[in-house]
């Protein structure tokens, strides 16, 4: 299952999308049809950039759950780059349950330090506070977020403009940090923005910009989570 904790429709069915293609196909479901369920919040926030749209989205991921009728799923992800409701829903659905942040946090805390952007400046510290809770901040885990002005419901909008700010964004990030060994690009929205992300990275590069060698790998806050709603089911 992926439950999209905000209202955006299209959101729903594009991170649906991107994890079909990222994750290894499911075997068929004994009683034929579709083996994929997603489920979009029946009420909350088009958009999770603030306190308050978290909290919404907390709430509105458990009414989504309680609201499906459908065959337990074997395992949920939530398509939101700060995992509203995730512990709340491991509790009452039984089955395993992850955020977009969280998958990518493990898979980039394997690497070593770690940074993050994303859109949002109410990210920042709400990202550092969710990362302590799971023991991936710190020296060797989460060290700095940062976050363009834009929200991810913004940036979709206007992909051009946003890919060239998260470019900027990382090259920042990456000058103030050398020491990091991979960036999460995170966001539901964010979700398929590597490659042209890394382009802008490497003319950065030529330019002298950052230094010589190899960039530190980008992750994909969606596909990581594929990765894991693969494992888990």
């Amino acid at each position: 299952m992926i439950l999209n904790p905000n209202t955006r429709q299209a959101l729903t069915e594009a991170v649906r999308a991107q994890v079909q293609a990222a994750a290894p196909t499911f075997p068929s479901s004994p009683a034929g049809g579709d083996t994929w369920v997603a489920l979009t919040a029946p009420h909350g926030a088009d958009y999770i950039a603030t306190e308050a749209t978290y909290v919404l989205a907390a709430r509105a991921a458990l009414d989504a759950w309680h609201l499906y009728t459908g065959p337990r799923p074997h395992a949920i992800l939530v398509a939101c780059f700060g995992d509203p409701g995730v512990w709340a829903l491991r509790e009452l659905s039984g089955v395993p349950v992850m955020g977009l942040a969280e998958a990518a946090f493990r898979e980039a805390q394997a690497l070593g330090p770690f940074g993050v952007v994303t859109g949002g400046a109410a990210w920042g510290p709400m990202l550092m506070r969710l990362a302590r809770g799971l023991q991936c901040a710190g020296p060797q885990g989460l060290v700095a977020v940062q976050t363009i002005e834009a929200s991810g419901g913004e940036m979709a909008a206007a992909p051009q403009a946003a890919w060239d700010a998260l470019a900027e964004a990382t090259v920042a990030l990456l000058q103030a940090q050398p020491g990091l060994r991979s960036v999460i690009l995170g966001g539901a929205a964010l979700g398929g923005w590597v490659p042209p992300v890394r382009e802008r990275l490497v003319a950065a590069q030529a330019a002298g910009r950052l230094p010589v060698g190899e960039l530190p790998p980008l992750i994909d806050s969606v596909e990581a989570g594929a990765r894991w709603l693969a494992q888990a089911a």
